[in-house]
């Protein structure tokens, strides 16, 4: 079967089966290409939580799948490839949390949603890279526990008084970009702003002219008049980046930045969870209760 006539069967069994199709920003070109909706895992989450749909179509790694039925437990949640899993979210478990958690009595948790169910019903409230800011912010509490990812921890840390016991986790797509790499690029194309994402290394991130989350790139990198980047985020990015802005050219900062649970998701794959109706993702209730209250308060926060 041809791309065209794929697309065309994935489109016509998305409308039988009452389905919406929602993409990560960092799937594939010709996956993002088809999707209804294509976002960062906030709007996604937001978008899982309003859709009038029956059925979900995930096309990202497993907790982002997991939070769609968090969010919306009547719909069915498709996850193309039950595979797809994310690193860092399985550097955290329920029952580490629970364990530090008795160590630190009364400290709330922010749990960063590239994390299991369980952890976020572990978990006080739920941030992204898009308000992980406003939701610190938010907080009475002048001292927290942040998990999984350090490098967003210590990011956000430096915006704010409070104390932060920070987990051990972290992306290990975006750690592979190196300082060094960065600098040589900069001193290579002079005047190019270098845009990056939180979960990258300290180290990097001091190096930036603008850190956000990869809806904050596409704004940024709308805005701006520059007519060349550097991006220090995951490759999917730039499927969208390039259509919006034709006119600008845009430098991935290393090619070590490609996600291999990211790019699992295929067009057949998509077919295929359509026409057989699996696999399904389903959080089970004595889960998906508490960790809904942690996505609620982190959905009452406003994004960047």
């Amino acid at each position: 079967m041809t791309q065209d006539s794929l697309k065309a069967d994935i489109k016509a069994l998305l409308k039988e089966r009452k389905a919406v199709l929602l993409a990560h920003n960092y799937m594939r070109d010709e996956v993002q290409e088809i999707a209804d909706i294509t976002g960062d895992s906030l709007a996604l989450s937001m978008e899982a939580a309003k859709t009038d749909a029956e059925v979900i179509v995930f096309c990202g790694v497993h907790f982002m799948a997991e939070s769609a039925s968090i969010l919306a437990p009547e719909k069915t949640v498709l996850l193309p490839r039950l595979d797809a899993g994310c690193p860092m979210a399985d550097m955290v478990s329920a029952e580490e949390l629970k364990q530090l958690k008795a160590k630190l009595p009364g400290v709330p948790v922010v749990t960063y949603v590239n994390s299991s169910a369980a952890v976020k019903a572990e978990s006080d409230i739920c941030c992204t890279s898009a308000n992980a800011l406003k939701v610190v912010q938010s907080m009475s509490e002048k001292e927290i526990i942040f998990a999984p990812d350090k490098n967003l921890g210590s990011y956000v840390a430096r915006f704010t008084d409070k104390k932060f016991h920070l987990w051990e986790g972290y992306c290990p797509t975006h750690e592979r970009l190196r300082p060094e790499v960065v600098k040589e690029l900069k001193e290579q194309n002079p005047g190019a702003p270098f845009v990056c994402h939180p979960e990258c290394n300290p180290a990097v991130v001091a190096l930036a002219d603008h850190v956000c989350s990869t809806t904050g790139m596409y704004d940024y990198c709308k805005k701006s008049d520059a007519k060349r980047f550097i991006i220090g985020t995951e490759a999917g990015i730039l499927w969208r980046l390039k259509r919006e802005n034709p006119d600008k050219e845009f430098i991935l900062a290393s090619p070590a930045l490609i996600c291999p649970n990211m790019k699992l998701t295929s067009l057949e794959d998509v077919h295929e969870a359509l026409s057989t109706m699996s696999p399904v993702v389903k959080v089970p209730e004595e889960v998906r209760i508490p960790a809904k209250r942690a996505l609620d308060r982190m959905l009452a926060i406003p994004r960047d």
